[in-house]
């Protein structure tokens, strides 16, 4: 992904946290094992299976982790964005103007389509950056009802350097892995995501989930 809630993730509620427990306590974990003494979300997972052992709690292992990681990268590359001073809706607003090449401008609905938000969120993402003077907004030529954003000099060297420093920082969270671990890892995430995707996606609960 090319900034989030400033509260650092263990300080929340982790509803989906948990692992299985460790058999092995009081000893030294492999490091590569997925099982630590302070693992939380083995200890949720333990407490749920003493409080509801009628319920199948094994999907907390992978879920509950999957969660916990996505709190725990996000304040990391927030470091970054927080260094350019954007957020990362902003950043990611630069990043796709960026990548569509000279003259760096794109409609704000592609925009929206791009980074997976709604027009409405997208409108003041980009009032914030006209602002700053990163980017501009225009009339289109094919439609005056239309408007057109495109990156000022200044937004360009900003986000060229912003996306450097951001690549540098997600290699160095990705060298807590091997090489192995992380070719393995995106093979399984590519696949997760490709069947999250499909429109055939699984059953979905009727409700949110508690």
């Amino acid at each position: 992904m090319d900034s989030r809630d400033s509260s650092h993730p263990d300080s929340r509620p982790d509803p989906h946290a948990g692992s299985h427990p460790n058999p092995h306590a009081g000893s030294h974990p492999d490091p590569h094992s997925g099982s630590h003494p302070d693992d939380r979300v083995a200890r949720i997972q333990a407490e749920w299976r003493r409080e509801r052992p009628d319920v199948d709690v094994s999907p907390q292992a992978v879920i509950g982790r999957l969660h916990r990681l996505a709190g725990r990268l996000t304040a990391e590359l927030r470091i970054v964005y927080d260094r350019y001073g954007l957020g990362e809706g902003e950043f990611d607003v630069l990043c796709a103007l960026r990548r569509a090449g000279e003259p760096f401008e794109r409609a704000p609905g592609e925009l929206a389509a791009h980074t997976m938000v709604t027009t409405g969120a997208m409108t003041k993402r980009i009032d914030r950056l006209e602002r700053a003077g990163l980017v501009t907004r225009r009339r289109s030529g094919d439609d005056q009802r239309a408007r057109i954003v495109a990156l000022t000099r200044p937004g360009l060297d900003l986000v060229d350097r912003a996306f450097a420093d951001h690549m540098r920082n997600e290699r160095r969270l990705l060298d807590l892995l091997t090489a192995d671990e992380a070719a393995g890892l995106e093979t399984l995430l590519t696949s997760w995501l490709a069947r999250m995707d499909a429109p055939s996606a699984g059953d979905r609960p009727a409700g949110p989930p508690r």
